[in-house]
């Protein structure tokens, strides 16, 4: 099947079924495979582009491109990570930023799937040989904290408190400019950038993923804020966009913002809140701040920063 081309046409037992779990069970491919292949536009209903979410009808014709996925070879490598909290069912790891989360195609060594495979022995396998443990991910360089299940049960449950959102993330940033609100809520849709689809972008409804995103300001001067953020979704690039969005780019991020003085995007993933997947006692994990973060802070005019983050 795979680097194929077919063609699929609906008869009318199978019309109001959504096509990425019609497909999965057809194909025997992962839905997660049929939706990446439908955002890669290799998936056209009646000859046009499509969503995962739409539900196929009668006489639909299907016509799919299914390429070959190459085999990535993933070994254990011994690189020096910052495990904050451990026990039998899960990790809490300090990533740097720097670090890509999981391999890909052009980054199948000094990530942190290979790390933790060479400090952490059990994993759990839900996500593929690729991806053992990972059940959510930072950007490349984003730094904080990421949680890593050590089993398939504790996967499960930590995959769906995440769709529940029973999991706080706090994140820490800098952004240009004097925020004009204290707080306040980002509630639009997030989808690809239609000139550039690897960016990220505000886009009308009914297009992209709805995306929440809450923000306090801790402390700011005519030129830089610094600034709280909560997620209530995780969608790629979401605070990046967001603070796009509100016209204060984060320092150092040259995607979203103009190139600076700072060689990543400022956004630390600072705190984690969740009722531990097993045992059900509540978890509250700090994540220090690295120290390029630590540097910009003070060359931002906020060198008292560890007092503003106590508040």
């Amino acid at each position: 099947m795979e680097n194929q081309k077919e063609k699929i046409f609906i008869s009318s037992e199978k019309a109001g079924t959504r096509i990425d779990k019609f497909l999965a069970e057809k194909l025997d491919l992962t839905r997660t495979r049929i939706q990446n292949l439908i955002k890669d536009q290799n998936i056209l209903v009646n000859g046009k582009t499509t969503k995962a979410s739409y539900k196929i009808e009668e006489n639909d014709e299907i016509e799919m491109k299914i390429p070959k996925l190459e085999e990535i070879e993933i070994n254990p490598e011994n690189i020096e990570i910052n495990i904050v909290y451990e026990d039998e069912d899960l990790a809490i790891i300090n990533k740097n930023a720097g670090m890509v989360v999981h391999p890909a195609h052009g980054h199948n060594s000094g990530t942190l799937v290979n790390a933790i495979m060479y400090h952490i022995k059990d994993l759990s396998g839900i996500n593929g040989k690729i991806r053992p443990g990972i059940v959510h991910r930072l950007d490349k360089d984003t730094s904080g904290l990421i949680i890593i299940a050590k089993n398939d049960k504790s996967h499960l449950k930590l995959s769906n408190m995440f769709s529940t959102k029973e999991i706080k993330k706090t994140y820490l940033t800098i952004v240009k400019g004097k925020l004009n609100k204290k707080s306040g809520r980002i509630v639009t849709n997030i989808g690809r950038n239609k000139l550039d689809r690897k960016k990220m972008a505000v886009v009308d409804a009914p297009n992209g993923k709805n995306a929440i995103t809450n923000f306090e300001v801790l402390a700011q001067n005519e030129r830089f804020s610094f600034v709280k953020v909560n997620i209530e979704t995780g969608r790629t690039h979401q605070i990046r966009v967001h603070m796009k969005y509100l016209g204060f780019p984060i320092l150092g991020d040259s995607t979203y913002g103009r190139s600076d003085s700072e060689k990543r995007q400022m956004l630390h993933s600072y705190k984690l809140e969740f009722n531990h997947p097993t045992s059900n006692e509540k978890m509250t994990i700090f994540g220090e701040l690295p120290q390029d973060f630590k540097k910009a802070l003070k060359k931002c005019g906020f060198e008292d920063f560890e007092k503003i983050i106590e508040g």
